[in-house]
């Protein structure tokens, strides 16, 4: 009898044991990434950009030219690499902790300029690397090691939503939200980033695409508990309803890229509630959060 292999190891993913925590979302990522540059054949020129977090060893596991860059900084290098090297494939692969905190003012600039690269923002709410503080997209009640009693939103503010800023601006040609939260998610993740990859091939401005990501190291899942509080709080902003339609339950690509090719219509969903102030878009966004 023949065997015949029905999956192989993508060749840009190293040979490599990660150091990621149980259930973190990273290594889960990196594959995806290294499956979608091999289907795509673009491995000989494309560029990653990997700033300070726990996206920072980037390098350790992608076969394929990545440059470090400054905490926060990806944007400014990304943007760099994609101005002298227009025919590479430049992606930044940055954290919340990251982007949404000391490199805000940069990946705003560079979406309004409508620069050429991919952005991939993994959103676990939390610094994961240097130990579970509070980060600027920390949800409101969730315990971190800087607000233990919880974010509280009259003292601390309310979490910063990345997506719904960057749809103010009229350059990003792709801005989406979606989660790895199951198979379904995950496979909704890459065709998702897969899609801001080929718009980037296009020369299509400024692909930005939010993962939400399990981090179950600093959310401090009790054993014999199917969630923590943190874990809920995450999975009921996972499930939440899509910021641009109203009448819309989010289950598949619900929005629209901002070059009209896909409109917002209804979709159901299996989980009801919303995460309170949710601030609704001014432009599309799609929401992959089936």
């Amino acid at each position: 009898m023949v065997m015949t292999p029905v999956y192989k190891k993508p060749k840009t993913l190293r040979d490599a044991s990660m150091h990621f925590c149980p259930g973190c979302g990273h290594g889960i990522l990196h594959k995806l990434l290294a499956e979608i540059i091999d289907e795509l054949g673009i491995r000989e020129r494309t560029i990653g950009v990997a700033p300070v977090g726990c996206s920072v060893v980037l390098y350790d596991y992608l076969d394929l030219d990545i440059s470090e860059s400054a905490h926060g900084r990806a944007p400014a290098v990304a943007t760099g690499i994609s101005r002298c090297l227009p025919g590479a494939v430049v992606f930044a692969y940055q954290g919340d902790g990251d982007l949404a905190s000391i490199g805000t003012a940069e990946v705003i600039h560079a979406a309004n300029r409508g620069e050429h690269y991919v952005t991939v923002f993994v959103n676990n709410t939390i610094y994961g690397m240097t130990g579970g503080q509070m980060a600027p997209t920390t949800m409101v009640g969730q315990a971190s090691t800087t607000c233990p009693g919880g974010r509280d939103p009259e003292t601390m503010g309310n979490p910063m939503r990345m997506c719904e800023m960057l749809s103010a601006l009229d350059s990003p040609s792709l801005i989406a939200r979606v989660k790895l939260d199951g198979p379904a998610g995950i496979r909704k993740t890459r065709a998702t980033i897969k899609q801001a990859f080929e718009y980037q091939m296009a020369g299509k401005k400024f692909p930005f695409v939010e993962v939400l990501s399990p981090c179950p190291t600093h959310w401090k899942p009790r054993p014999g508990k199917r969630w923590s509080a943190s874990a809920r709080k995450w999975r009921r902003f996972s499930r939440s309803r899509c910021s641009v339609n109203s009448a819309c339950r989010t289950g598949i690509f619900c929005c629209r890229g901002f070059d009209g090719s896909r409109l917002p219509r209804p979709l159901r969903s299996r989980m009801k509630g919303n995460l309170t102030n949710v601030i609704p878009a001014k432009a599309g966004i799609q929401e992959v959060l089936a």
